[in-house]
């Protein structure tokens, strides 16, 4: 099972970032942490790890709703929230790629409907976030 839904964009990584957080938006995720990959390699590895990452930023997606439900279910699967949504892009790369987390990860772990309940609609959102980023969604500006 790939534990990973990934598309490429031909966006410029500051762009590919901004939309991301707007698509996430739009299917009721807020972003609660974010961690900008490239900068902490920099700072504790040096420019040559940092180069060899690209730029890479990684943000912590929360659907405050879809969250509640999931610890209301199992209090343990707080080990594996926030959503985690990665945006990519290597040095010499000319496309952006997006992964997002397959939510039916959790399912794997755990045997509670409640929790695949709670899986499903954020597959169905993650999913639907990145067809409008990849232009395949019902918001996305073709």
């Amino acid at each position: 099972m790939s534990y990973t839904h990934t598309i490429t964009v031909p966006l410029d990584w500051a762009e590919a970032v901004e939309r991301t957080r707007e698509a996430l938006a739009g299917q009721g995720f807020g972003i609660l942490t974010e961690i900008n990959v490239r900068a902490t390699f920099e700072k504790k590895l040096g420019t040559g790890a940092a180069d060899a990452v690209g730029d890479y930023v990684i943000l912590g997606a929360c659907n405050p709703e879809l969250a509640s439900k999931a610890l209301a279910a199992e209090p343990d699967l707080g080990a594996l929230l926030p959503c985690n949504v990665v945006v990519r892009r290597g040095t010499d790369e000319a496309v952006t790629t997006i992964q997002a987390i397959d939510p039916q990860t959790m399912v794997q772990l755990s045997g509670s409907p409640a929790v695949r309940e709670v899986a499903d609609d954020a597959d169905t959102r993650l999913r639907a976030a990145l067809a409008e980023l990849n232009g395949t969604g019902p918001s996305s500006a073709q």
